[in-house]
């Protein structure tokens, strides 16, 4: 018998035999595996890889939009300047997206299904922090709630984010209510993500009234995230013109695109106003006495 070539197909290797008489009848295939083929190795997805699997199944079905823009800061860039320890512009976004949301309940307004399909105005302002973290040598996103960040000073909006940053997950609270549902077997997990997602009171507690998400630290780069709440906000680095692109991504179900180009327009103006202003009163920068 002779062996004549034949392409590999896939996963194996088929091998064409002919008799030494050449009759074709008399030929015959058989299929072994393909042994060079590479060969890696399971992993097992960790807690929260499991979340942000769990997080992004939550989140798919979401009909989201988006707005983009660059806001003017030159004002704010001044103030950040001048302060000792400016905060950080996770903690600006938090303060300065919930002063609008203050005036604007649109903002407020979440889209739940449950017991029947209504949108549902929350009381305040629930914000999360898209925090990154590293767990066990894997690098992981966590969500940091924070209440009614426009009622608190710019400064504890930022020391919340830092503490995410940087405390044990248990010492979160935040964080230890979102890993113990993450640990429940799948059929729990199912049943407390769909209460969490469809009654609008619950909504608010689990997923917030907006998000943070960006990744200006890295380099920059317009990040188009999903969540299931129903207002993200994300934005980039400053550039030399001073201006900072900001992108609104949004349930369609809650609101249009004309309020929100309204809302990046007073978003703008509140971060060189009321956050400039609380950055200039917060810590100054001492000012050297020259000799003459």
């Amino acid at each position: 018998m002779r062996r004549t070539d034949r392409p590999q197909a896939g996963w194996f290797v088929l091998e064409h035999f002919e008799a030494a008489s050449g009759n074709p009848l008399a030929a015959y295939i058989f299929i072994r595996w393909n042994r060079s083929t590479m060969r890696g190795k399971a992993k097992t997805i960790s807690l929260p890889r499991r979340l942000i699997c769990d997080l992004m199944r939550a989140s798919i079905d979401v009909p989201f939009v988006s707005l983009s823009r660059s806001l003017d800061i030159r004002p704010l860039q001044e103030a950040r300047a001048g302060a000792m320890a400016p905060a950080g512009w996770a903690a600006i976004f938090v303060k300065a997206f919930a002063l609008v949301a203050k005036d604007e309940p649109v903002l407020r307004t979440v889209y739940a299904k449950w017991p029947w399909p209504s949108l549902y105005e929350l009381p305040k302002s629930v914000a999360l922090v898209a925090v990154a973290r590293v767990e066990a040598g894997e690098e992981c996103v966590l969500p940091q709630r924070i209440a009614s960040p426009e009622t608190m000073a710019l400064a504890a909006v930022e020391a919340e984010i830092r503490r995410a940053k940087t405390a044990p997950i248990d010492d979160i609270p935040m964080f230890r209510k979102i890993m113990r549902a993450t640990r429940l077997p799948l059929p729990l997990r199912r049943l407390s993500w769909a209460i969490g997602l469809n009654f609008g009171r619950q909504r608010g507690n689990w997923f917030g009234s907006f998000a943070v998400s960006s990744v200006a630290a890295y380099g920059g780069g317009e990040l188009h995230p999903i969540t299931p709440g129903p207002f993200i906000v994300s934005y980039g680095v400053v550039g030399p013109d001073q201006t900072i692109h900001v992108v609104i991504r949004w349930d369609h179900r809650v609101t249009d695109a004309a309020p929100i180009a309204r809302v990046l327009t007073r978003l703008e103006q509140v971060l060189n106003t009321e956050i400039a202003a609380e950055l200039r009163a917060a810590d100054p920068k001492p000012i050297r006495a020259v000799r003459t």
